[in-house]
């Protein structure tokens, strides 16, 4: 299957919440969770079914899947990476599992202001109009390291206007940003329930 090229706020409007896949349009009183505040669909506007244990770690995955833009194969190689690091370092599953999303180029794109969707920022990365330490790089799931210096190279890909505040893991400048040391649990969305994904991949 490949990439999803439907209506994006469908995708918001699915899950339950605002995955501000829209860039400005999100962040404003446009969005799809404001205007229509249910499920998509003929009966989206109907109670929700309650869901079991399985559906309630199911749609958590999805959610996380459709913030990052991932497939579902590469969803499963980030939690088997997520289990041997944990296993190796002695650390926590989920914050790894979290942790490897974050650090991806796309993402740090996205976070630093560079662009103004995951989206966006994934499509500038395969264009090749992101500069990873000095290098030209087309691979938006690359995962960055601590002292990593990103810069976009066409100041006119860059909003003209900052959507939300960087995270404090990510020092900003003009057309460039520094990974200034890796993401804690508390630097990362609290929305996201991490062991409900660890747990549905556990089984």
């Amino acid at each position: 299957m490949g990439r999803y090229t439907g209506p994006k706020e469908k995708l918001s409007r699915r899950e339950g919440v605002n995955l501000h896949l829209k860039g400005a349009r999100s962040f404003s009183e446009k969005n799809g969770m404001e205007r229509r505040p249910f499920a998509p669909g003929q009966h989206g506007n109907k109670r929700r079914a309650r869901l079991s244990n399985y559906g309630i770690q199911l749609r958590e995955k999805q959610k996380v899947k459709r913030i990052y833009g991932l497939r579902e194969a590469k969803m499963v190689a980030v939690y088997d990476e997520a289990n041997r690091r944990s296993k190796l370092y002695k650390t926590d599953k989920g914050l790894e599992f979290l942790r490897q999303l974050e650090l991806r180029l796309d993402n740090v794109v996205y976070l630093a202001g560079l662009a103004p969707s995951r989206s966006a920022a994934r499509q500038y990365v395969t264009h090749g109009h992101v500069m990873l330490n000095g290098k030209k790089l087309s691979v938006p799931s690359l995962e960055v390291k601590e002292g990593d210096t990103i810069e976009i190279k066409k100041a006119k890909l860059v909003p003209s206007e900052k959507l939300f505040e960087s995270p404090s893991w990510i020092e900003t400048k003009d057309l460039t940003c520094k990974v200034a040391r890796l993401p804690i649990r508390d630097d990362i969305d609290e929305g996201l329930k991490e062991n409900l994904i660890i747990e549905f991949y556990s089984r």
